[in-house]
């Protein structure tokens, strides 16, 4: 039997069940859901990184912007918060639209 000792979306183990199959789960404390949220936030950057279409892509960034949202429930942060530290960033440093690639800078 696999062991995966990751972060899943709630209704996994149900799922799981569903099919006739029995999982092992623990319900973590918020400081041990902070943590493995950091570990799923890599996962699924790297799960991003392996996206080969726009299907794909789309099932990667709605895993990231789920484990956003509940970022945002555990820190306290509200939404429009984000979104304001979004355009103060974009407005001080610009977007990443551009495509632009910083190669080096050179001390002179």
């Amino acid at each position: 039997m696999p062991i995966y000792n990751k972060l899943v979306r709630d209704f996994i183990p149900q799922i799981i069940e569903g099919k006739g199959k029995k999982c092992i789960v623990e319900e973590l404390s918020e400081q041990e859901l902070l943590q493995k949220m950091k570990q799923k936030f890599i996962e699924e950057a790297y799960e991003v990184n392996e996206a080969k279409n726009r299907e794909e892509m789309k099932e990667e960034l709605a895993d990231l912007l789920e484990l956003i949202h509940t970022a945002l429930e555990v820190y306290n942060i509200s939404l429009k918060e984000l979104e304001e530290s979004r355009l103060a960033k974009a407005e001080k440093s610009g977007r990443f639209s551009k495509g632009i690639y910083l190669v080096e800078v050179l001390d002179e």
